[in-house]
C-alpha cells in the first residue's frame, strides 16, 4: 500500500526547490513507487570539492532534501517534515554525470520518520549510504 497523502507530481516537487539551496545544485525529482521516492544530482563544479570529486556535503543536501520533501508527501496536509538527524557513510568518489539517490521510508510515525537514502553514479555503483530521521512539524 503506498504512503503518500498528497498527490504526487515530480516537476511540481522539483519546482519546489528552484529557488533555493536544492535548485542551486541541481536536485531533480525523478521517480518514486510506494514507499520510496528518488531524485538525481549533477557532479559538477557546482558539487565538486577543490579536487574533482563529489562534496560529501552535497551528497548529504541531496539526501535530506530528498527524504524531507518524500516525508512531507507522506503526512496529512497540515504538517511537512523536516530533517532531526542525518548521518552518511561515503564510499566511492564520483567525479562527473550524475548521482542518483533513492530514498526508502524505514519508519513514519506521527512524530518523527526514519529513512534509508541510496545514493548511485550512473554506472549503479554504491557513492553513498544515508539515514535520516525527519521531525513531523506543523506547516504553519
Amino acid at each position: 500500500m503506498a504512503i503518500w497523502t498528497h498527490p504526487i507530481d515530480l516537476a511540481q516537487l522539483t519546482e519546489l526547490g528552484a529557488k533555493a539551496l536544492p535548485g542551486l545544485v541541481g536536485i531533480e525529482f525523478t521517480d518514486y513507487g510506494e514507499d520510496w521516492m528518488r531524485a538525481r544530482m549533477p557532479v559538477d563544479a557546482r558539487t565538486h570539492q577543490p579536487f574533482g570529486r563529489l562534496h560529501g556535503g552535497a551528497s548529504v543536501v541531496l539526501a535530506e532534501t530528498l527524504a524531507s520533501v518524500a516525508g512531507s508527501m507522506a503526512v496529512p496536509p497540515e504538517k511537512v517534515t523536516v530533517g532531526l538527524e542525518i548521518n552518511a557513510n561515503h564510499l566511492r568518489p564520483a567525479m562527473s554525470g550524475h548521482v542518483h539517490a533513492t530514498a526508502t521510508a524505514e519508519m513514519l510515525g506521527r512524530s518523527t520518520q526514519v529513512w534509508t537514502i541510496r545514493i548511485e553514479d550512473d554506472a549503479g555503483k554504491l557513492i553513498c549510504l544515508s539515514r535520516m530521521t525527519a521531525a513531523v512539524i506543523d506547516r504553519q
